[in-house]
């Protein structure tokens, strides 16, 4: 598939979060495949910076989630126009997997069956945690914790359990 380019305006959510997003016509989110029931794709602003998402539907139509980072790097507010670049997302997992995590994979048979068998939008909540860590160390840390987390509730992601464990200093 080819690249797919278009514009549309950065617009902030009247909902109960008041997220920002990219509403994205229907006739280009249909060209995407839904898999594993997302439709990832890898997106260009501006020709300026590019990230793994997902189109979404929603009650109006469809949209690419955006965060502070983005909006920031892009030096954009609600209201501007945003000339947008979308190609479907041919990766693994739909976000980077830090090497340390894989390396953990790697080292833990068990702790990768269980990793293996979450559904694709946990596997990304999980990449997301170790890959957001930017200290080595910490990142190593984190992976080892997120494999444990698993064999220790079954193969089971438990957010809260999780993100209380992540907390914790290791010895």
């Amino acid at each position: 598939m080819k690249t797919i380019k278009f514009k549309t305006t950065l617009t902030k959510s009247t909902g109960e979060y008041g997220g920002f997003y990219f509403p994205v016509p229907e006739k280009v989110a249909l060209k995407f495949e839904k898999q594993n029931g997302t439709r990832r794709v890898v997106c260009t602003a501006n020709s300026k910076l590019t990230f793994q998402c997902a189109v979404l539907p929603h009650s109006k139509g469809f949209y690419i989630g955006t965060n502070k980072s983005i909006r920031d790097t892009l030096g954009i507010t609600a209201g501007d126009e945003v000339s947008l670049e979308v190609i479907k997302d041919e990766s693994k997992y739909g976000c980077p997997m830090a090497e340390e995590f894989q390396e953990v994979l790697n080292q833990d048979p068990e702790g990768d069956k269980f990793f293996h068998a979450l559904t694709p939008r946990k596997q990304r909540s999980l990449l997301y945690f170790v890959e957001s860590v930017k200290d080595i160390d910490k990142r190593i840390d984190t992976a080892l914790k997120v494999i444990d987390h698993l064999k220790r509730n079954d193969g089971k992601l438990i957010h809260e359990s999780l993100h209380e464990e992540l907390k914790r200093p290791s010895f």
